[in-house]
């Protein structure tokens, strides 16, 4: 077996390099591709063959997990446009957003200390609304008008929500014990 070349995970999957993608086509083309080099399949082969598939395999599995998170897969269309998101770098925010975020937080501390699930989940609710907002954006700004400096800040802003999600999926899981 030799290791097919792709030019990126987009290619491997047959998709559009898009941010905008159909989930169902991305699960059942990784289903079709991870049975197709599965490593078990080239165990009766050479050593160069397998260590081949075990290589494809994980690209295969990889390129999965890149393309099957919206913010990973933000991420990647970033770097493919050679725009650096500078995620670990840069955290400056406006002032109002950094507002909004001390509020959530204060209020994700102050149900957790009430012990109030019901808050928890408005809260959870209320965070994936915003979540789903800021993606619409990220979609529109990816897709639609090439503005990847904006992507890149807006995917800054979605890492800050998505890490206060854990947090309160954290604090309803340590309740619910």
């Amino acid at each position: 077996m030799s290791k097919p070349r792709f030019e990126d995970f987009f290619e491997l999957f047959g998709l559009p390099r898009a941010f905008r993608i159909d989930d169902g086509v991305l699960a059942a083309r990784y289903r079709e591709l991870a049975a197709q080099v599965h490593p078990d399949r080239f165990a009766h082969l050479g050593e160069a063959d397998r260590r081949a598939a075990v290589s494809y395999a994980s690209d295969v599995n990889e390129a999965y997990r890149t393309l099957g998170s919206t913010l990973a897969r933000a991420q990647y269309l970033l770097h493919l446009a050679g725009q650096d998101a500078a995620l670990e770098s840069n955290t400056a925010m406006d002032t109002s957003f950094l507002m909004e975020q001390m509020e959530w937080r204060e209020a994700v501390s102050e149900a957790r200390a009430a012990q109030d699930v019901d808050e928890l989940d408005h809260l959870r609710l209320r965070l994936h609304d915003r979540m789903d907002l800021g993606l619409d954006q990220l979609g529109d700004e990816i897709d639609d008008q090439r503005d990847y400096a904006a992507a890149a800040d807006s995917v800054r802003r979605l890492m800050f929500l998505d890490k206060l999600g854990r947090e309160i999926d954290a604090a309803l899981e340590q309740l619910d014990t």
